[in-house]
């Protein structure tokens, strides 16, 4: 799809205004006497989305240490790095409607609020049941966030290349946050313990909401809907098993505990997508799949999280284990990743009259497979220098998807349906990250040992990263797959 959709953008509303229909398209974005700056919009949004990522990277870097003060064995690290993407990945469909209805202020709002609170009760958890449940009330307060920013973006920025620019920024803040979350993290644990950086995130969430209360205009739908809660906990709970199954069958596949839970997952998305046809207000109009730059917007998202985010999350808690890293040494390591992303997404805007959205899409797809055949190696004597040519690659091709996959998810849609929009692209991502987690973990401790911890965490890495870069591959095949019939514009 092109911006044609964006000329029925709704404009910035009063904040004084309780829920209604928006002012008339006519008007545009922006054009309101009240309108604040939209610089400031864009900037605060971006906030919002780096302090997503740094939060949800916090325990990347500090996993093992979080792990041993909590008493988590294996699987309880497990959903200390999945928890997160399951609070997101249940609740971002919901927070697109509920932004696109009543307000993408109101959303972002009452986002920050709960990843305040979250991030509290990180802080001061004594157990992993605590600390897990927090890090999924941390995940809805991110849902709310991701996708009210993004959604804002989409109705102030309708179309050209200032939307260019802004998705560019947006996308560029996921490379960013997972560059400084886990060094942050890393940092100030050194200075105290792993609990001060969750202190330090609560407050930017604290910030985060007084500057959305006081920066950001009002944007929403042209008309209120009703909430679909039932999707909304079908497609949460079916995450959940999923999930439950990946980190259950390490020990027996065929146990029946773990057969019932695959089971419970797929009647349970069977179920969603049922209510989801039949329900007046879904959480995701499924026609919009009829647009193939919808699915490959889709399809990209869920294959990033998938074989990039899950893979990724996991390697700093690796090298530790296998070459003696220290938290700051794992966590800069990652950065080298995230932060060749965060500056492809930048100037990923210089090639949108180049290459077609698709083709980015393809191309950061095949740039990850390269990374990861790249980083294989990873063992007790290795040196860390010989990872930084894979980690490049691996981020300049997430750069290109992040930046991509922006800008498809709000141009793929009717601009009045631009959270919807934002939700489903971030729900594939981290509904995607979430599995990529268990199956890393799964892969990399599913080696025979050896008798040598060290050599076994590096050899089952490199299990992993052969798993991901066939799960990129098939990503690559399915976004390409979506465009046969059509014919695209170039720059779109």
């Amino acid at each position: 799809m092109t911006t044609d959709h964006a000329t029925r953008a709704t404009g910035p509303i009063s904040t004084a205004e309780r829920p209604a229909p928006a002012p008339s398209s006519e008007a545009g974005p922006g054009t309101s006497g009240t309108a604040r700056p939209r610089r400031l919009t864009l900037a605060v949004s971006c906030f919002g989305t780096l302090l997503v990522l740094m939060n949800y990277t916090a325990p990347m870097s500090t996993l093992s240490d979080t792990a041993a003060d909590l008493g988590a064995g294996l699987s309880g690290q497990t959903w200390m790095l999945s928890s997160v993407m399951l609070g997101i990945a249940a609740l971002l469909l919901i927070t697109g409607g509920l932004g696109d209805a009543h307000g993408q202020r109101r959303a972002f709002f009452c986002g920050s609020l709960l990843l305040a609170a979250g991030t509290v009760v990180c802080a001061t958890a004594t157990d992993t049941g605590v600390f897990v449940g927090a890090r999924i009330v941390q995940g809805v307060g991110s849902a709310a966030i991701m996708t009210a920013s993004l959604g804002i973006i989409g109705y102030a920025f309708p179309s050209g290349a200032q939307r260019v620019r802004a998705t560019g920024m947006w996308g560029a803040m996921v490379g960013g946050g997972i560059t400084l979350g886990p060094a942050i993290s890393a940092a100030l644990a050194m200075v105290s313990d792993w609990r001060l950086g969750y202190w330090a995130f609560a407050v930017g969430a604290v910030l985060l909401a007084v500057a959305v209360r006081t920066l950001v205009d009002e944007y929403r739908g042209n008309r209120p809907e009703r909430t679909d809660w039932a999707g909304a906990v079908l497609l949460g709970v079916a995450v959940t098993a999923l999930l439950a199954a990946l980190v259950q069958g390490r020990s027996d596949w065929l146990a029946p505990e773990v057969l019932v839970l695959f089971a419970v997952a797929v009647v349970l998305a069977v179920a969603f997508v049922v209510v989801e046809l039949r329900t007046a207000a879904p959480m995701v109009d499924l026609r919009l799949f009829r647009d193939p730059d919808f699915n490959a917007a889709t399809l990209g998202s869920l294959f990033t999280g998938l074989s990039i985010l899950g893979v990724l999350s996991y390697l700093p808690t690796v090298m530790q284990r296998s070459m003696g890293m220290t938290a700051l040494a794992g966590g800069a390591m990652l950065g080298i990743w995230a932060g060749t992303s965060f500056v492809v997404s930048l100037l990923a805007r210089r090639l949108t009259d180049r290459v077609l959205g698709w083709h980015r899409l393809v191309i950061g797809m095949a740039l990850s497979i390269v990374g990861d055949v790249a980083i294989l190696g990873i063992a007790p004597d290795a040196a860390w220098a010989r990872f930084v040519p894979g980690l490049v690659a691996s981020g300049i091709g997430s750069g290109l998807l992040n930046a991509g996959l922006a800008r498809m998810a709000v141009e793929s849609v009717p601009a009045h349906r631009a959270g919807m929009g934002a939700g489903a692209n971030n729900t594939a991502r981290y509904v995607g990250a979430a599995i990529g987690v268990a199956l890393t973990v799964v892969a990399s401790t599913s080696v025979t040992p050896s008798g040598d911890p060290a050599v076994d965490a590096g050899a089952g890495m490199d299990r992993a990263l052969l798993v991901c870069a066939g799960l990129s591959a098939l990503g690559a095949l399915c976004i390409a797959l979506t465009r046969i019939g059509k014919r695209t514009p170039a720059g779109s």
